[in-house]
C-alpha cells in the first residue's frame, strides 16, 4: 500500500459551515487516513500503533462530540437526544474494541480504519446533516455576510 493513501477524501459536501465543526471533522478524517496509512500487514507493529491511536481517537472524539452536543443544546435542536445516543453508542463500540484489543482478541488496524470510515461518513452525511440544516434555518446572516446564531434567533 502506498503511503499517504486516503481512505476518506475530504469534500465540501461534509462541510456544515460551522468552522469549528468543519475543522474537527477534517481532523477526524485525517486521523482515519493516518490510521489507514499505518496498515502494514505486520500484526505486531500495527497492534502497537493501534493501542496508541485508539487512545488519541477516543480523546479527540469526546472533545468533538461535546462540541456538537453543546451547539445542539444551545440552539434547542429537537434531535439532540437521538444524536447524543448515537454518540454514546459509538463510544461504547470503540471502548469494546479497546477492551478486546487489551484482552488479546484480534483487532486489525485495517478493519478498525474501515469501521471508523463507515461511521464517520454515515454520521456526518446523515445525522450531522440534520442539525447542520437546522442551524442554517435558524441562523441569520450578519452584516459581515456570515451566518451565526444569536439569542434572538432562538426565540
Amino acid at each position: 500500500m502506498s503511503r499517504d493513501s486516503e481512505l476518506i477524501v475530504w469534500s465540501n459536501t461534509f462541510a456544515c459551515g460551522i468552522k469549528l465543526i468543519d475543522n474537527q471533522h477534517r481532523h477526524l478524517v485525517d486521523l482515519v487516513n493516518n490510521m489507514f496509512n499505518h496498515v502494514t500487514g505486520n500484526e505486531d507493529d500495527e497492534r502497537i500503533y493501534l493501542k496508541y491511536i485508539l487512545q488519541e481517537a477516543v480523546r479527540y472524539i469526546k472533545i468533538h462530540f461535546a462540541t456538537e452536543e453543546k451547539i445542539m443544546l444551545a440552539t434547542n435542536f429537537s434531535g439532540y437526544t437521538e444524536h447524543k445516543e448515537a454518540h454514546q453508542n459509538f463510544i461504547y463500540n470503540v471502548a469494546n474494541n479497546i477492551k478486546n484489543l487489551v484482552s488479546g482478541k484480534r483487532l486489525t488496524l485495517f478493519s478498525f480504519s474501515k469501521y471508523l470510515k463507515n461511521w464517520i461518513l454515515t454520521h456526518i452525511g446523515v445525522m450531522d446533516k440534520q442539525y447542520f440544516d437546522y442551524v442554517r434555518r435558524i441562523a441569520t446572516r450578519k452584516a459581515n455576510g456570515k451566518l451565526s446564531v444569536s439569542s434572538d434567533d432562538l426565540q
